[in-house]
């Protein structure tokens, strides 16, 4: 039993993912050509409402089945795999990491895949950074009962760029949980945003938090 664990988002919470997603597109541009980069992002958003999450190699390997000459799509899996994601943390993202670990286990809660999710923690100095506490889930809002048994904890603080799923666990833990929403990324302005009740703490940045004290995060989630 922890007296607090604190979860975070990696997707435009820690690092920036939207900014990882505009450089693909521009170098699909180059390396497959407008038509094809487009095809390839059709494949993918119907790839994530098939699964639940975003599949990017999955989706590049559908890509191949329609286009098994297009050897182009290697350099696509090289320039994935190999991304420097260590440049797209959020300014101060490891400083907040760092601060929250100050007073209790800081853990990656993240929907993705089992290959390219992992990989992007690993590149991106995340691993590390949470003493390699990481959780990837298909749709982790239905997997807190695991979060709970895994890291039990009297408190929580959750990180997490969409307001939906801090009001799942909001919902879920009550006024055990600190529900924390740094208004970051292109989810800011999802039209399921007007119909939900605010998150306990609201930043800007990322790098706010750590003018934040814990007595205060605990306190708002009392609220």
């Amino acid at each position: 039993m922890h007296p607090v664990v604190t979860l975070f988002d990696v997707d435009n919470t820690l690092l920036d993912n939207d900014r990882v997603v505009a450089h693909l597109m521009r170098h699909m541009d180059r390396e497959l050509g407008h038509e094809r980069q487009q095809e390839y992002w059709e494949i993918f958003e119907a790839l994530r409402k098939e699964l639940g999450y975003a599949d990017y190699l999955g989706a590049l390997q559908r890509y191949r089945i329609q286009h098994p000459r297009d050897s182009h799509a290697l350099i696509v899996s090289s320039f994935l795999v190999n991304y420097p994601f260590a440049n797209r943390l959020f300014p101060e993202s490891l400083d907040v990491v760092e601060h929250a670990r100050r007073w209790g286990p800081a853990v990656i809660v993240s929907d993705g895949d089992v290959v390219f999710q992992p990989r992007k923690i690993e590149r991106s100095g995340l691993f590390d950074a949470v003493d390699q506490n990481i959780l990837i889930y298909v749709h982790k809002e239905r997997e807190l009962d695991d979060v709970e048994e895994r890291y039990t904890a009297e408190r929580y603080v959750a990180v997490d760029d969409k307001l939906w799923l801090l009001d799942a666990m909001k919902r879920h833990w009550g006024e055990r949980v600190t529900t924390v929403w740094p208004q970051q990324g292109h989810y800011v302005t999802d039209e399921r945003v007007r119909t939900l009740p605010p998150a306990d703490v609201t930043v800007t940045r990322i790098g706010e938090l750590l003018a934040y004290t814990l007595d205060g995060l605990l306190q708002a989630g009392r609220v």
